[in-house]
């Protein structure tokens, strides 16, 4: 497979090695929309200007999942961030997963369980981790054991899981604090054009607020 997204290394980490989703929906989704956004910010296509995301290059990427996503931008009015979130979630991480499956990374069962309610997982052909994704968390692990600089897209997946609380998951043998003084250190480094960084950082907030607020609303209904 070509060099993964970071929506594809989102999934994959998002998936246990028996191919559930741990992370929930719509986590997932929002996550995967925010990593679109962050690619596309990372690619100088998108910037924030009084706090909306606009087209700065509507050049192609290349790449039709981040092509699309571009044009939808152009089209439409700017909004803020947090709204372009829910907007680019609808079918992403099938999108996602198809393409993993399509590229031989995931294979998909389908179940019932109990023989009544379908289920669908992704675990990978081996039955063990897949490669890709045991190099996206060994460059995790480096950047949060590590002290020097960290390259722009590892910082951006790592601002990724963070956001959509993964990062509990991902590092549970790391010390705790150490985790959190390192993400915060990495947040604020400087890893990104200043365009590209604030387009992150606002990204990252409103992915934060769809996030607790589903988790809100979920506790409450």
């Amino acid at each position: 497979m070509d060099s993964l997204l970071l929506t594809d290394e989102l999934v994959l980490l998002a998936y246990d090695d028996d191919g559930a989703n741990r992370l929930g929906r719509p986590h997932l989704d929002y996550g995967l929309a925010s990593a679109v956004l962050l690619e596309l910010a990372l690619a100088g296509r998108v910037e924030v200007t009084d706090k909306h995301l606009v087209v700065t290059d509507p050049a192609p990427t290349g790449v039709p999942l981040l092509d699309e996503a571009l044009t939808m931008l152009e089209a439409e009015r700017p909004r803020k961030p947090k709204n372009w979130i829910g907007k680019l979630a609808k079918g992403l991480p099938e999108r996602v997963l198809d393409g993993l499956v399509d590229a031989g990374v995931l294979r998909r069962e389908s179940d019932r369980v109990l023989l009544i309610f379908p289920r669908t997982r992704y675990p990978s052909p081996t039955g063990a981790q897949p490669a890709v994704e045991t190099e996206a968390r060994e460059r995790m692990a480096a950047a949060l054991t590590g002290s020097g600089p960290v390259d722009a897209r590892t910082a951006a997946l790592l601002t990724l899981t963070r956001a959509v609380g993964l990062d509990r998951k991902l590092f549970r043998e790391l010390p705790k604090e150490r985790v959190k003084a390192r993400m915060n250190e990495i947040a604020a480094g400087d890893w990104a054009s200043a365009a590209a960084k604030k387009a992150i950082d606002e990204m990252q907030a409103a992915l934060m607020v769809a996030t607790t607020a589903t988790i809100v609303t979920t506790t409450v209904s």
